[in-house]
């Protein structure tokens, strides 16, 4: 499968991709949502982990430009942010978010949201 991690933070891209690639996904990053819209154009992405704060486009209105096209329905997209309200929990998944989860994440959290999202980790090497 093929993951997009999209934060402005590299360190924080650095630690998803580690943890994606260490259960098998293939994986892109982008800094923002302009450039992940740029990426999903031009391959398929199954999951997207997306940051909310960032500049150009943030996460939440990446989340609803890609459900507005029908091309990337089968994209699962979990929030990954420091936004911890409930009506930033809310608003995420009313945008289209399967899951959402906060910062600071540890990889087992990562992976049971997955889980719920029904996607099969055959293998998840620690």
């Amino acid at each position: 499968m093929r993951a997009l991690i999209i934060d402005d933070s590299k360190s924080i891209r650095t630690i998803l991709t580690e943890i994606l690639a260490g259960i098998g996904f293939a994986v892109e990053e982008a800094a923002n949502g302009l450039e992940a819209m740029a990426l999903i154009k031009k391959e398929k992405v199954d999951l997207a982990l997306v940051d909310w704060n960032m500049p150009d486009m943030n996460g939440c209105e990446f989340i609803q430009e890609v459900r507005k096209d029908n091309a990337y329905k089968n994209m699962r997209m979990m929030m990954v942010t420091t936004e911890t309200a409930i009506n930033k929990v809310a608003e995420a998944l009313e945008a289209g978010a399967d899951e959402y989860i906060m910062k600071p994440f540890t990889r087992e959290m990562i992976i049971e949201k997955l889980v719920l999202m029904g996607i099969s980790i055959s293998s998840a090497p620690k």
